[in-house]
């Protein structure tokens, strides 16, 4: 059985996970393949994910449920919901289908807003159990789950679900605030889709816009030829220190290294899309192909 956080209690910030985050981007192209990966191009419709107060609980949340079974596309896969006290948000009982029974936590009978992103995190559980996809350890694997929820165009509502007022917060999933707002803005980038119109929580807004920041911050990171002035300085100082010292590794701040190889010089970065590391001949301006997402970018070596 797997469980979604969620809660009150004080509120991680920043990205302590990023590297995580970054390996779940990974493994999730590695798994699905690029065009696997752009099925998902659309994200799940605001009007899918409604729940309003007065709509019927079980049968409101079966809708909810089947909406994200579509959105996710889960064969024959049918969700069950019920409702009991428990110290998560919610639990999925992972079997070998095709019938998986999601619990959610009590309060959801009168925070129904919130169901849609309780009950995302959890189908997308069905989902990777049904790829074969997991990281070692409960807190890898949840962050896991967090990040290709959010990249396969459901984890918009989790964010959404983070509130705070003087005397109260609220949080689901495991990613920061910023963590999910830095995977929301990579997956904008990848699919020309901006999630901020849905949000109906200023934190969340605000959140995003944070990891916005961060992910627009590594597409400018060299040698991707949109870096900035202070980074291109920086690379080229490290590209002579490796020039003169063959073998030398070097730069490791913006994520690049130079290794020595029988061809000359060649530049280590990773694919500002997927996160897999690429390398390529230092020999000046030139395109690199992500040999993953297939994405094309566009370098000073």
């Amino acid at each position: 059985m797997s469980g979604a956080g969620g809660g009150g209690g004080p509120v991680e910030r920043g990205f302590p996970h990023l590297e995580t985050v970054r390996a779940a981007i990974t493994a999730l192209y590695r798994r699905l393949s690029p065009d696997g990966v752009r099925a998902y191009a659309t994200s799940l419709a605001p009007a899918d994910a409604a729940f309003a107060d007065t709509d019927d609980l079980y049968p409101g949340a079966q809708r909810v449920a089947g909406a994200l079974v579509e959105h996710l596309r889960l064969p024959r896969a049918r969700i069950v919901v019920g409702f009991r006290r428990m110290e998560h948000a919610a639990a999925v009982e992972l079997t070998a289908g095709p019938e998986y029974f999601v619990e959610l936590n009590d309060r959801f009978r009168t925070h129904r807003r919130d169901i849609a992103a309780a009950l995302s995190h959890e189908i997308t559980h069905v989902l990777l159990h049904r790829l074969g996809l997991e990281f070692p350890g409960t807190r890898a694997n949840e962050i896991l789950t967090d990040t290709v929820t959010a990249y396969l165009g459901a984890g918009w509502l989790l964010l959404d679900a983070f509130r705070q007022d003087a005397l109260s917060s609220q949080k689901l999933g495991y990613l920061t605030p910023e963590e999910f707002g830095y995977v929301l803005a990579q997956r904008a980038l990848d699919f020309d889709e901006d999630p901020s119109v849905w949000f109906t929580s200023p934190q969340a807004y605000t959140a995003y816009t944070e990891g916005r920041a961060r992910a627009l911050a590594d597409r400018r990171r060299p040698p991707l030829a949109g870096a900035g002035w202070t980074a291109r300085h920086r690379y080229a100082r490290d590209r002579r220190r490796a020039l003169e010292h063959p073998g030398a590794v070097t730069g490791p701040g913006d994520g690049y290294a130079f290794r020595d190889g029988p061809g000359g010089p060649r530049v280590e970065f990773p694919c500002p899309v997927c996160h897999q590391r690429i390398r390529v001949p230092v020999r000046g301006r030139t395109r690199a192909r992500c040999g993953l997402c297939r994405t094309v970018l566009e370098c000073d070596t």
